[in-house]
């Protein structure tokens, strides 16, 4: 997949500046695509080069002019093409678990603090990412709005970031804690 597919499909609900894609590659893709703010503003110039989508220019009051950009029939067919595609499997390349490999050889204090912190930051993703599918659901239980909601690409992806990032805390604090327990490391002092 290119950087390009995941702009155009974070284009389809409509509308959006540079900016706004940037929060929304923050938030609600982060999950699956990773992209500086910087890698966006290019791929948009190349993206309405191509002709795959459109921008238009929005005057502000005591702000700099504001361009909107959105998805052309041409972007719609691009990817419908990339729909269609075989899909590669995906891997994980993670410097983490490369230090847990070498843990028998390295220092498990380090590592096992690692694991901590990961642990950490996976349970606040896990937060944004259960009170997003709360948002897109609204007051339709999970069942309900999977049957019937609307937008249920993006609700379907943040599932698997959410399950994403259970595994990884869940993963962690068990490794960390087999480690520790192997090692007899204190982390706490």
């Amino acid at each position: 997949m290119a950087l390009r597919h995941a702009v155009l499909a974070a284009l389809l609900d409509g509308e959006s500046s540079g900016y706004q894609l940037a929060k929304a590659f923050d938030l609600g893709m982060a999950n699956f695509w990773h992209a500086l703010p910087q890698q966006l503003y290019m791929e948009l110039a190349k993206l309405e080069k191509d002709g795959l989508i459109q921008g238009r220019a929005v005057l502000q009051e005591a702000r700099p002019t504001k361009r909107l950009f959105s998805v052309t029939d041409a972007g719609l067919a691009e990817l419908e093409r990339f729909a269609e595609s075989s899909t590669k499997p995906s891997f994980i390349r993670d410097d983490l678990l490369v230090k847990v490999q070498a843990v028998d050889s390295v220092s498990a204090k380090a590592v096992i603090q690692q694991l901590e912190e990961r642990a950490v930051i996976a349970a606040a993703k896990i937060d944004i990412f259960e009170r997003y599918l709360q948002h897109q659901r609204g007051d339709l239980d999970e069942q309900t709005f999977l049957r019937s909601g609307d937008h249920i690409g993006p609700y379907l992806t943040c599932m698997r970031g959410l399950r994403f990032e259970r595994e990884t805390a869940d993963w962690c604090r068990q490794t960390a804690q087999i480690l520790r327990e192997r090692r007899g490391v204190n982390t706490d002092t």
